[in-house]
């Protein structure tokens, strides 16, 4: 203690003399002001109301545009745009009072009128908004002045401010709304400075940021986008990028778990990896057919190989971290004996012949790969077919439904509701379940609203529309002295708000 003391006093005494005689001091460096993001794929777009890739809200949404309300690390709805609403006793009125002084970053103010041209645009005849289907809902929408909005609904829907907090919901501004896709104008603490296509996309903290109690630190973030797995661990290591929110490579992340240069957390997501079958096509549209294809598959061995042991089975559309969840992972449990009588019955003793079309992503080719195994000893001949995501799976599977099997990670929170789409891409019809989603979603009791979510998670377990595999974990690396980056992910998102260098 007292060696420390003296060590303390002669530098005190140094510093002053160095002073006194008019030799400069350094000054301690200050912390840096920008961030390198690394991402494995490169969004298409940069307009989350138009297209629903979720690499496009991981790089806009909370950084250039806001919505009405959004959704936090936790899960938890908050206000943004709106600062506050009420909802009337028959739950069909919502009336929100808006900020006021929010501004676009083409300088254009944020009101009622802006609001009501967002949500309009939304649901209008000629809408590509991804999650159209929400704001049909909506019976009209009011503005009796700047900052009041009001929407009258058809019926009461208990997950509205939920759905007005995704990304498909921010607020646009009209005189930009057709530019946003390469040039987004939002109201967000970020704005937009340059997309370098095939490489990477910067952002400038905004100086007329409307709330300036969560103004950021950040003066300038970068997001580079890598595919290669080997190429993001090199780039994280070499200090190319300072962090990797979501981590491709669960053998690599092992790795980084012990270099004490990084953080490497392994947090929760709403990452539900699902094999959709098309049963617009045979042999799919027999119920025994898909069961058999699900009872072939052991989960757990599949996360094993595919993803390290990261991930939970999932038995229905809904991962553990969403309230009312239902462990359903027993309803079609792995048996491949049984697998094999139920295909005989269907009439395919011997089996057949299907594609799947895997998209790039590392847990969709790897996990194809897999499944190729398990197919392969009830007799089932998969046949894989790599799919450029998300401009080719989009054309062909989201859109033109030209595909036998498909695997992909659905990452929206709550998102069961998809399968009451009348002409979504696993072409599943059950009008039991169509009643099911529309109950729990007109439901202003929460309880009722978790007890009916419950049961259409057990009629898709039976029904089995997908295969229903693991959910993802969110594999987050990034330099240790960064703070500020979200640990789990229940929406993609890589809000930079809080993030900020360590002193």
């Amino acid at each position: 203690m007292r060696q420390h003391l003296r060590t303390a006093l002669v530098s005190a005494c140094f510093a002053l003399a160095t002073m006194a005689a008019g030799v400069p001091v350094p000054a301690a460096a200050a912390p840096r002001d920008d961030v390198t993001i690394g991402m494995g794929i490169e969004p298409a777009g940069l307009d989350p109301t138009i297209a629903a890739p979720a690499a496009i809200g991981q790089v806009v949404w909370q950084n250039v545009f806001e919505g009405l309300t959004r959704i936090d690390e936790s899960g938890a709805v908050r206000p943004q745009l709106a600062r506050e609403w009420t909802v009337s006793p028959d739950g069909r009125t919502v009336t929100f009072r808006l900020v006021e002084g929010a501004i676009f970053h083409n300088g254009a103010a944020f009101d009622s009128a802006t609001a009501k041209f967002s949500l309009d645009r939304a649901r209008g005849e000629a809408s590509t908004n991804p999650q159209k289907q929400f704001f049909t809902g909506i019976e009209s929408i009011e503005t009796p002045d700047p900052a009041t909005l009001v929407l009258q609904l058809k019926a009461p829907s208990g997950n509205l401010l939920t759905w007005l907090g995704w990304p498909a919901s921010v607020m646009v501004e009209p005189g930009s709304a057709e530019t946003n896709r390469a040039q987004p104008v939002g109201t967000g603490p970020f704005r937009f400075a340059e997309w370098r296509q095939g490489d990477r996309v910067r952002l400038v903290r905004s100086e007329t940021y409307w709330d300036k109690s969560a103004a950021p630190v950040l003066a300038s973030a970068t997001f580079r986008f890598i595919t290669d797995p080997q190429a993001q661990a090199a780039a994280m290591r070499a200090g190319d990028v300072d962090a990797f929110p979501e981590f491709g490579t669960p053998e690599l992340f092992a790795a980084f778990e012990t270099d004490g240069r990084f953080a490497a957390v392994a947090g929760n997501t709403e990452l539900k990896v699902v094999a959709g079958l098309n049963e617009r096509r045979k042999p799919f549209d027999d119920p025994r057919v898909r069961r058999a294809l699900m009872m072939a598959i052991d989960r757990q061995a599949l996360v094993d190989a595919a993803w390290g042991g990261y991930g939970t089975p999932i038995g229905s559309h809904y991962t553990p971290n969403g309230p009312g969840f239902r462990d359903l992972t027993g309803v079609a449990p792995y048996d491949p004996d049984a697998a094999k009588t139920l295909l005989a019955e269907a009439g395919y003793p011997d089996g057949f012949t299907m594609t799947i079309r895997s998209p790039q992503m590392a847990y969709a080719t790897r996990s194809a790969e897999i499944l190729q195994g398990f197919l392969a000893e009830i007799g089932v001949t998969l046949i894989i077919v790599p799919t450029e995501f998300p401009a080719v799976w989009v054309d062909q599977v989201l859109k033109g439904h030209d595909f036998d099997m498909t695997i992909v990670a659905h990452a929206e929170p709550m998102d069961i509701g998809i399968y009451a789409r009348p002409d979504y891409y696993f072409g599943y019809r059950n009008p039991e379940f169509d009643a099911l989603i529309a109950q729990a979603e007109a439901s202003v009791d929460e309880a009722r609203r978790l007890s009916l979510y419950g049961e259409a998670q057990a009629r898709l377990a039976q029904d089995l529309p997908a295969l229903y595999l693991f959910v993802m974990p969110k594999l987050g690396l990034w330099d240790k002295r960064l703070d500020g980056l979200w640990h789990d992910e229940p929406i993609p998102s890589n809000d930079l708000t809080d993030v900020r260098w360590r002193e």
